[in-house]
């Protein structure tokens, strides 16, 4: 079970740019379960669910994104425990 699950709201340009697949690769290095989505107001959402020192990492990491991004804004909110297995991107 996880210790820690958060709801990020990242904006900037991170569509188009390997963002939600960079995530994925991140959240699984550090075995974190979740997803990554695009929102049709250009933003991506990131619901991660790990240990707190994962969650801190990937949080700082969100704060970076991969190279051809520029990130403007990190949002986030601890959220429920959510059972999921593995981290999807849609």
């Amino acid at each position: 079970m996880a210790d820690k699950c958060i709801r990020a709201l990242v904006s900037g340009r991170v569509q188009g740019v390997f963002f939600r697949d960079s995530t994925r690769r991140q959240a699984v290095a550090l075995d974190i379960s979740g997803h990554a989505i695009n929102l049709a107001d250009g933003r991506v959402e990131v619901l991660a669910c790990g240990n707190a020192s994962s969650i801190d990492s990937l949080l700082q990491w969100l704060h970076q994104g991969p190279p051809l991004s520029r990130v403007e804004g990190v949002q986030w909110n601890e959220t429920e425990t959510v059972a999921a297995q593995g981290f999807t991107i849609g």
